[in-house]
């Protein structure tokens, strides 16, 4: 699949249109999307799972064709009239996945499991994988899914200890550190670049995050400014008091750790971070 990309820039327009149209596949195989009838549910996953710049839903549903996996008509006959929004609904155009992908997919039915995977891996965090796939309706056997990992470049399994034993098993953010006996609980390793965008496996590439804040990291709402401080997105809204301590309150306050002598978050993944992944501008630091 081709995709726009420079200096790790997210374009993952096409792979979420991909990912859309193979869950209503799994129901009919011979069904088509009206642009008009999923315009609205494609521009939900651009703005939940795509980067901070906006992007119309017209740009993938017209431009996938040119992968050879997807193929659009209109009420004129076949063929996509171009990526403008006015012109799909004008024309009442229709996607689906192309007759040669539709045969491969009914004759090995554990490809699509394998497709989802790659696109899954290939472009978005652990973390979103299980929301993404309930999102588009997706639903996936681990056996369908566990071949393709083979094949691709293998995380490196000590970063989690690495990283959580910089960080003196706390949450950067907000400095939980429970556990069940000596086993840590709730405690994830956090890639601050991506592992799917070349985010190296390593410790000033991580930070240990609870689960909540290492979720809200990776959505873009929270991030790590200069002098390692936390952001806290401007488009957050959260009127609770839950959400003003564990995130509005977070806004310009230093990271926990990482204990001397561990390396902190490098300048070029917390850049990048800013750039594709953190939503909008970040909140005045909060007084108290």
């Amino acid at each position: 699949m081709r995709q726009w990309s420079r200096s790790g820039t997210r374009a993952p327009h096409k792979p979420l249109l991909f990912l859309y149209a193979l869950g209503p596949f799994q129901q009919d195989a011979d069904g088509e999307l009206r642009y008009s009838a999923v315009e609205d549910d494609l521009r939900r996953l651009l703005a939940e799972y795509g980067p901070p710049n906006k992007t119309t839903p017209a740009y993938p549903f017209h431009h996938l064709v040119s992968d050879g996996v997807w193929e659009v008509r209109t009420d004129r006959g076949p063929g996509s009239p171009g990526s403008g929004v006015r012109e799909l609904r004008e024309v009442g155009a229709a996607g689906r996945l192309t007759p040669e992908l539709r045969e491969a997919l009914r004759r090995e039915p554990s490809l699509l499991g394998r497709m989802a995977r790659a696109l899954l891996d290939l472009n978005f965090p652990p973390s979103f994988h299980g929301d993404l796939c309930e999102a588009v309706g997706l639903e996936l056997e681990p056996t369908e899914t566990e071949q393709f990992s083979a094949v691709r470049r293998r995380r490196d399994p000590r970063m989690r200890e690495q990283v959580l034993t910089a960080y003196e098993y706390r949450c950067a953010f907000c400095g939980y550190d429970g556990r069940i006996g000596t086993v840590p609980v709730g405690l994830e390793a956090a890639h601050v670049r991506w592992w799917a965008f070349d985010g190296p496996d390593d410790v000033d590439n991580g930070v240990c995050l609870c689960s909540l804040h290492h979720k809200l990291f990776d959505k873009g709402v929270l991030g790590i400014g200069n002098g390692h401080r936390i952001l806290v997105s401007q488009r957050f809204v959260g009127h609770s008091p839950a959400a003003h301590e564990h995130v509005t309150a977070l806004a310009g306050r230093p990271l926990i750790g990482p204990q001397p002598g561990a390396r902190p978050v490098a300048a070029v993944h917390r850049s990048w971070h800013a750039c594709q992944v953190f939503h909008g501008s970040p909140r005045p630091a909060t007084t108290v």
